[in-house]
């Protein structure tokens, strides 16, 4: 597991639907990349969020960055909180990318079947995928909360951002009160 290289941009994808903590996690991590002294760009989409719909952010980080978007094919590591979203946003994945899988199950209002296989077809198609159980997760961290955080954890083994930096951007970004059950999460995260 070699983190990404940054001499060319580092590309992060989030992935998940509304209340899952996509946009927090992407904050924390474009922080933490600022204090690790790159030059960083994010963008998120998140108009749907209370309705449960797909809530999605960028982050590229390196020496100099020009666009806050992943090009498609392009993303080094894909962090998806929901299975379907994964799914959903593989045409930002190449032969190389890395995939973190929280296994949660999210059905959108009028959805037909919930395609099954999911964690088996990205072990078939990628090398390097990192399958988290939402309800292991929830049960150690003291609730699903935390969950996003821990994904984030599992994130930081690929890529070079000092985990104390992280653990820096968390105490600012995260609610008063919650930083060190969310530094907990991030270094449940890292062990994964």
């Amino acid at each position: 597991m070699s983190p990404v290289k940054t001499d060319k941009p580092a590309n992060i994808l989030f992935v998940g639907v509304g209340g899952q903590g996509i946009v927090l996690a992407s904050d924390i991590l474009a922080l933490a990349a600022v204090y690790s002294g790159y030059d960083v760009k994010k963008s998120e989409i998140h108009g749907m969020s209370q309705r449960g719909g797909s809530v999605f952010a960028h982050v590229r980080f390196g020496k100099k960055v020009y666009s806050p978007m992943v090009a498609a094919g392009e993303a080094d590591v894909i962090v998806s909180l929901e299975e379907m979203e994964a799914l959903r946003w593989l045409g930002y994945s190449n032969d190389s990318t890395k995939i973190i899988l929280v296994k949660a199950r999210i059905i959108p209002a009028n959805a037909g079947a919930y395609p099954e296989g999911t964690e088996g077809f990205l072990r078939h198609e990628f090398r390097d995928v990192t399958a988290l159980d939402p309800s292991e997760l929830a049960e150690k961290l003291g609730g699903p909360k935390f969950i996003n955080v821990a994904a984030l954890g599992a994130l930081s083994k690929y890529i070079d951002v000092k985990p104390a930096d992280v653990e820096r951007a968390i105490r600012e970004c995260v609610p008063r009160g919650s930083a060190e059950n969310n530094i907990e999460a991030f270094d449940f995260g890292r062990q994964i």
